[in-house]
């Protein structure tokens, strides 16, 4: 059966971006729709961020307790995770939230459709409704595709056998498996990786095959951050090439991993000799964790005139406006917008298309003081510029590098794995970047976020700024 619908906007996804635009545009009158063929919420609140966070919580405490051993802590008992009801904790956040997203819709007179979108026109948008086989078309003067992001495709012989952030947040055993292999060294690996060395995993290996992980982030902080990642059991390994991924009879997995490496050469100076180093790590489990790209797979853009890369996603303009298809706006992860993939800037970006919708392409993006968070244990943060960066701008500035596990708000946690960089300008006195690597830095980094979205001086900071004291934001002062 088909059946056809004219709105004002059509809304592709409902995650962050999606919700905040669709409720604006809704609040202003408009006719909306929106659609999803997942579960009502998006990546963030159902399979990624919070969820996330619910496990890194309770990985914290055993970190926690382990650094205050003969601190004046002890216990009878050892302390540990049971990950099976870690996870029905975890889902008291997720399962009730698709209900409350798509009643919080409906209440708003948003009219919801449940199954997979794709163009057949510039305007126009079929939906083939889940479990049956109905099929809808929707009209629309425009339309925002914010559909996120999903793991990309690795290309490995035995990818099958590799779960992924989704199935890792769904694992339900009791207790997760003795060795587990995470396949690149981005945030999910990190993260994941620190909170099943709390769990008591016996064995965990991240294979990442460029010369840095966290390439976002400060490489000295990351350095320090890769031994203490060593420190509690997870054993990094840097310029490896996962090869294949080989299941046996027994369930186990071997995961075949290389480096390239230029040998010594007798014949002529030009000619290297590449010889190749491989090795096998043997798994119960191993998990995705080297990137994600634009979700716009099955999303049939040729037929909505839509310009994309596979890679980076929906080509926009400064307005977040398809630059092929002015009635298509694109938001979040989904959108080659300059923005990190991050969910702040989905609901941010969702906010600046509703504006420009409703008045006209009035506003554009800006992404100054966008902080960056990597949930291992400690935190890993970072907003503004690297030196490199600053650098290559040919800024001048001056740098204060320094580790602070010799500081009070890291010894009286027992944290020894703590430092900070901060680069300000020399003449303007400005901050050009932060990056904070200890207890609490998630929080600590958004009052530099707010001095270089708003800029402020290193001198903002300091001199009018009463902090309470003690605490991890008072330790500002000494950053500057």
């Amino acid at each position: 059966m088909d059946s056809e619908s004219l709105f004002d906007l059509i809304v592709i996804g409902t995650g962050s971006a999606a919700s905040a635009a669709a409720h604006e545009c809704r609040s202003k009158g408009w006719s909306v729709a929106i659609i999803d063929s997942l579960p009502f919420g998006g990546t963030c609140a159902l399979r990624g961020c919070d969820p996330k966070k619910v496990l890194v919580e309770a990985a914290k405490i055993i970190d926690s307790n382990q650094r205050h051993q003969n601190k004046g802590i002890s216990s009878s008992q050892e302390i540990n995770i049971k990950w099976s009801d870690l996870i029905r904790f975890k889902r008291t956040f997720t399962e009730p939230f698709p209900e409350n997203r798509e009643n919080g819709y409906i209440k708003a007179g948003i009219n919801v459709f449940h199954g997979h979108a794709k163009f057949i026109g510039r305007n126009n948008i079929q939906v083939e409704e889940n479990n049956n086989k109905n099929t809808t078309v929707l009209n629309s003067k425009y339309i925002l595709i914010a559909t996120g992001s999903k793991p990309m495709n690795l290309n490995i012989l035995g990818s099958e056998n590799i779960i992924t952030s989704d199935d890792f947040l769904e694992f339900s055993e009791d207790r997760l498996p003795d060795r587990i292999v995470f396949v690149g060294g981005g945030y999910i690996s990190f993260e994941f990786a620190h909170i099943a060395a709390r769990a008591g995993v016996k064995k965990i290996t991240i294979l990442h095959r460029g010369k840095q992980p966290l390439e976002h982030f400060d490489p000295d902080l990351v350095n320090q951050l890769i031994q203490r990642s060593r420190d509690v059991g997870i054993n990094v390994q840097l310029g490896r090439t996962v090869k294949k991924i080989e299941k046996l009879s027994n369930g186990k997995l071997l995961v075949v991993h290389s480096s390239r490496n230029v040998s010594d050469t007798s014949t002529t100076n030009t000619e290297e000799k590449m010889v190749s180093n491989e090795q096998i790590e043997e798994a119960d489990l191993v998990v995705h964790g080297a990137g994600r790209i634009p979700n716009i797979e099955g999303l049939n853009l040729i037929s909505g005139n839509i310009e994309h890369t596979d890679g980076r996603g929906i080509k926009v303009n400064e307005y977040l406006q398809s630059v092929s298809n002015p009635s298509v706006y694109a938001a979040g992860d989904v959108a080659d917008s300059g923005g990190l993939p991050l969910t702040p800037v989905a609901s941010y970006e969702g906010g600046i298309v509703a504006n420009n919708l409703i008045n006209g392409n009035t506003l554009k993006s800006n992404y100054a003081g966008l902080p960056s968070v990597v949930f291992t244990i400690p935190t890993l943060t970072a907003v503004g510029m690297q030196e490199k960066e600053a650098k290559q701008r040919g800024l001048e500035f001056r740098t204060k590098y320094e580790k602070t596990d010799s500081w009070a708000s890291s010894k009286r946690v027992g944290e020894t794995c703590s430092g900070f960089k901060v680069l300000i300008e020399k003449d303007t006195d400005r901050i050009l970047g932060a990056h904070i690597l200890g207890p609490h830095a998630e929080e600590i980094i958004n009052i530099f976020s707010l001095a270089i979205r708003l800029g402020l001086s290193a001198k903002d900071l300091k001199d009018p700024i009463l902090y309470a004291y003690p605490t991890n934001s008072s330790d500002v002062v000494y950053m500057l």
